[in-house]
């Protein structure tokens, strides 16, 4: 019997060195699917798509384990399984041969350890520091694991779908549009927000990104701010008119506002009364306006873009559903979506916001939503409203009174100036929301 036992005790000492060269190979290999696994997940696909196009070779591999990354996921669990399974039996075949039943306890705690330290939390905290350098290291030996696993995985992803389908669910999903214009924005905005981004920089791509979303009717110049021309009046004013006016393209009337003629080009006016040689008289007004150009309020801020473009002119008339005009855009307002508001040596100063000591701004009413957003770097919403004082009426239900105070949205909203049924001047104040949290309740 002894020398049975010494006999045992030496065949487990001889394999001792073996078992634990295969536990340390297992570990290692544990370590290299959690790396690869978090080092492609993190990884910037767009900073490989740029490398692939300058002629990295090595980039191109990991882009082509990015597109087929249920596959890569895969193959990296079902590689860390097998070795982590592999590496925790061997471990408790040898501390169940040193001290017997109780080995299973130590070789439990012992691997636990292990692997959570060496084969988890080390190696993706080196992939998710330096992910990209991680990726092309990895991504070689990546593509031989998904290739070698490629049979089993296909098994494997048919019985989910089977499991899946007998429970009613499908894998296949609807591709949302616009998520990608979505991840895009929230990913500049984080940015921004941990200081990558400037903020002129992040409004810039939220501008050229909303295009789809905001139709005319958003940046559109409202007929009440609207400038045209009389196209009755003697020549001598409507010269004296288009000299004074701040604008090259203005649009005429004739017999009454709604009734748009053409649009008048301050160049072309001045050539015909300089070929009139300043003879006032000889100038025929309607014969120098350009056809009008008339498109629905609907119309999204990308498609007039490419009407500008296409048309080659910066000037449409905006109308409602009934043909009636509700004001003007020109490339300059969907570019100043984009950019930020223009301007020139021409332009009037506007008073849109004015910033006071408490820290409320002075707004006109007419102030576009988006515009005091980007002004002040606030969210307020302009899903419902297009102006400010357009946001207040549509939350308060009615025409509010000078004087009134509404409080919505973690804003202070105070009327002014009132003409009748517009509001001229608003004061609005953000507010710091209370534990009480009744910030949004509206009060008069």
């Amino acid at each position: 019997m002894p020398d049975k036992l010494i006999g045992d005790f030496e065949t487990w000492l001889s394999s001792l060195p073996v078992s634990l060269a295969i536990i340390g190979l297992c570990v290692l290999l544990s370590m290299f699917f959690s790396s690869s696994e978090t080092a492609l997940t993190a990884a910037s696909r767009a900073r490989f798509y740029a490398l692939e196009k300058n002629g990295d070779r090595a980039a191109a591999r990991v882009n082509r384990l990015l597109l087929e990354m249920p596959r890569f996921i895969g193959a990296m669990l079902l590689g860390n399984t097998i070795v982590n399974i592999a590496a925790s039996a061997i471990a408790t075949n040898l501390l169940v041969h040193l001290f017997g039943t109780a080995g299973v306890v130590y070789a439990t705690l012992l691997m636990t350890a292990l692997l959570l330290v060496f084969a988890e939390v080390l190696p993706k905290t080196l992939a998710i520091t330096w992910p990209e350098r991680t990726a092309l290291f990895v991504a070689p030996s990546a593509a031989f694991c998904v290739a070698l696993f490629g049979p089993p995985l296909m098994a494997v992803e048919w019985m989910v779908r089977l499991m899946l389908r007998a429970f009613g669910l499908s894998t296949k999903t609807a591709q949302d549009p616009s998520s990608s214009h979505e991840d895009l924005k929230s990913t500049v905005d984080m940015m921004h927000r941990d200081g990558d981004v400037a903020r002129h920089d992040r409004d810039m791509v939220g501008g050229l990104l909303d295009l789809a979303d905001l139709s005319v009717a958003d940046v559109m110049i409202h007929r009440t701010k609207m400038q045209a021309i009389n196209a009755d009046q003697p020549a001598t004013d409507l010269v004296r008119e288009v000299l004074a006016s701040p604008y090259t393209r203005l649009p005429l009337w004739r017999h009454e506002p709604d009734n748009i003629i053409g649009v008048l080009h301050a160049k072309d006016l001045l050539r015909a009364l300089a070929a009139a040689r300043g003879d006032t008289s000889m100038l025929d007004v309607s014969a120098l306006a350009l056809k009008p150009w008339f498109v629905p309020e609907t119309t999204t801020l990308q498609d007039q873009l490419q009407a500008f473009l296409k048309r080659k002119t910066h000037f449409a008339l905006v109308v409602d559903e009934y043909g009636s005009v509700m004001g003007l855009v020109t490339l300059e307002d969907i570019l100043e979506e984009i950019v930020g508001d223009i301007k020139d040596e021409h332009d009037p100063a506007a008073a849109g916001v004015r910033l006071l000591g408490d820290g409320s701004v002075m707004v006109d009413g007419g102030l576009p939503i988006r515009d005091l957003n980007r002004v002040m770097d606030w969210s307020l919403p302009d899903a419902e409203a297009t102006t400010i004082a357009g946001l207040v009426i549509h939350e308060a239900r009615s025409i509010p009174e000078v004087g009134q105070v509404f409080t919505f949205h973690n804003f202070r909203f105070e009327v002014l100036r009132k003409a009748r049924n517009r509001l001229i001047s608003l004061r609005v104040a953000k507010l710091v929301p209370t534990a009480a949290g009744d910030s949004d309740d509206m009060k008069d």
